[in-house]
C-alpha cells in the first residue's frame, strides 16, 4: 500500500512539473504581409535603395504615413544580428541562417537577405 501512495505522489508531481512546463510556452503569431500597424517595439531602421525599412522581432516593415506596413525583405539587405530561434541550414554547401521563413547568409559581420 506505502509503494502505491508513493507511486502516486510522484505521477502526481511529474503530472504538475509538465502543466507547469505548457503554461510558459509561448506561442507568438506574426502579421501577414499587408498589414498595418500602428507602433513597433525597438525596431532597426534599414536604408536599402533609398527606403526605410525597419526591422523588429524578424519582421519587416515600410513606413506609410505614421503606421507601418508589414512587407517581405528585400533581397540584399543587410541586418548586424538575427533575433534568438534562427535556425542554421546547410544548402547546396552553403550555411545560411532561417527566421521565420527569410534566409539569410552571413557576409562578414552583417547578415545578407538571400533566396535559396
Amino acid at each position: 500500500m506505502k509503494k502505491v501512495k508513493i507511486l502516486l505522489l510522484v505521477v502526481t508531481l511529474f503530472g504538475s512539473l509538465l502543466t507547469v512546463e505548457a503554461q510558459r510556452t509561448v506561442v507568438r503569431v506574426y502579421p501577414k504581409h499587408g498589414t498595418v500597424v500602428t507602433t513597433i517595439n525597438g525596431p532597426k531602421v534599414v536604408v536599402h535603395k533609398r527606403t526605410n525599412y525597419y526591422f523588429a522581432d524578424g519582421v519587416w516593415y515600410r513606413a506609410r504615413g505614421r503606421k507601418y506596413v508589414v512587407c517581405a525583405a528585400p533581397i540584399g539587405i543587410k541586418v548586424r544580428a538575427l533575433p534568438r530561434g534562427n535556425k542554421i541550414v546547410v544548402v547546396n554547401g552553403r550555411k545560411l541562417y532561417k527566421y521565420k521563413g527569410i534566409w539569410y547568409k552571413k557576409s562578414g559581420r552583417h547578415f545578407v537577405v538571400v533566396t535559396v
